[in-house]
């Protein structure tokens, strides 16, 4: 499947995870909608784009078990997440819980905003190797009087866990607690059912998994805490709103949500407009059956590298999807991964957690086994490993 992507075909690409990776056709969408834009800008963005942005909502809606009236498309998961800290009225005292295991630019956010009102920002301590069925307790223990926002990711950047978030989202409504999932790595990667998932925010991004073109990502909001939100840019939404200017709605939308967050001054939307073509995409190529082939040969993949260096896994394979993280002995973060581009062309990220060094590896529908062997055969050499 690799020639219906537009990757380099002398590296090895197994880090889909960090950036993803859009189909030749889906990228020629996003440049259909570009110059469908610079044909007439104004009737464009000015009278066609929030009915435009709608339509493609319903479309991205329909694959993940949401209302489109429930989303907004944002540039990115961090985004979202800036968006949700900053809109919250937090309190001095209050504390905001996480895990021990989130990325590291969302820790800051929430920092940000914590510091910015007096919170405390507290995470509770995963340990490795994963244990799924104790997860929820051991999240929950840490939960206090104080604790007003629980904020988890779906599936965990460094260490590529598959959280399982539901029963918590549910604790934390029974218990009048906000929740906020980080799901940048599961559209496209995991099943989801958004409204039975039950979050009052949940953040993730159509151009890792799903293969949409760099910028398509969206925030969902139960339809009850819409009016909670504030756009980190206002704009004319906000004037709308207040001042019920019917003439607005073409561009800025109609809803609350609409109005404050989707509309942001000019910009580019043929990365929004593209995500129905990615799911269009994948439906057409059978990506389910891709999903479970890739997670197929993740989960080989750990067993043979951890087979090669006698280093325990970190999760059972129903823990992890198309990506996985695989511990490795430790040397120099660098070193490992400048050696695995530069002499066996493997783009890979090399991770850690609390002292331990791991690779992650992604795969998607472009890699095959002989992608595996050659990360094999790469570590075999810069380890020193025998056959």
């Amino acid at each position: 499947m690799k020639h219906l992507f537009l990757l380099d075909p002398n590296v090895i690409y197994l880090n889909h995870g960090s950036y993803g990776a859009c189909p030749r056709e889906v990228l020629e969408a996003s440049q259909a909608w570009q110059l469908e834009m610079e044909r007439n800008p104004v009737a464009f963005l000015g009278r066609r784009s929030a009915a435009l942005l709608a339509e493609a909502r319903r479309t991205l809606g329909g694959c993940l078990g949401a209302r489109g009236e429930d989303l907004v498309f944002l540039p990115n998961t961090t985004h979202g997440v800036n968006t949700v800290a900053r809109s919250l009225n937090l309190q001095p005292g209050d504390q905001v819980l996480t895990t021990d295991h989130e990325y590291g630019a969302c820790d800051a956010a929430w920092a940000f905003a914590c510091k910015l009102h007096g919170a405390e920002y507290l995470a509770a301590e995963i340990p490795l190797p994963f244990q799924a069925e104790a997860f929820t307790d051991r999240v929950w223990r840490a939960v206090t009087p104080r604790t007003r926002v629980l904020f988890l990711s779906h599936i965990t950047s460094g260490t590529a866990l598959i959280l399982p978030v539901a029963e918590l989202c549910r604790r934390a409504r029974e218990r009048g607690i906000l929740t906020v999932v980080d799901g940048a790595h599961a559209p496209g990667q995991i099943p989801l059912d958004l409204d039975a998932l039950g979050a009052d925010f949940y953040l993730g991004n159509c151009h890792k998994w799903l293969c949409a073109p760099k910028g398509a990502a969206f925030l969902h909001a139960r339809a009850e805490r819409h009016p909670m939100l504030d756009a980190p840019v206002v704009s004319w939404g906000y004037l709308g709103e207040a001042l019920g200017l019917a003439e607005l709605d073409a561009f800025t939308g109609t809803s609350l949500l609409e109005r404050r967050l989707q509309w942001q001054g000019t910009r580019d939307l043929s990365a929004f407009l593209s995500v129905p073509a990615a799911i269009a995409f994948q439906a057409r190529h059978g990506w389910d059956q891709v999903r479970r082939d890739c997670h197929a040969l993740a989960a080989e993949t750990v067993r043979r590298i951890c087979a090669l260096t006698g280093l325990e896994p970190i999760a059972a394979e129903a823990d992890f999807g198309q990506m996985a993280t695989i511990p490795v002995p430790a040397m120099d973060h660098a070193r490992l991964k400048s050696e695995l581009f530069e002499k066996y062309r493997i783009e890979i990220p090399v991770t850690g957690h609390k002292g331990k060094m791991f690779l992650r590896v992604s795969f998607q529908g472009y890699n095959t086994r002989a992608d595996a062997d050659a990360l094999v055969e790469g570590l075999r050499g810069i380890y020193g490993l025998g056959a």
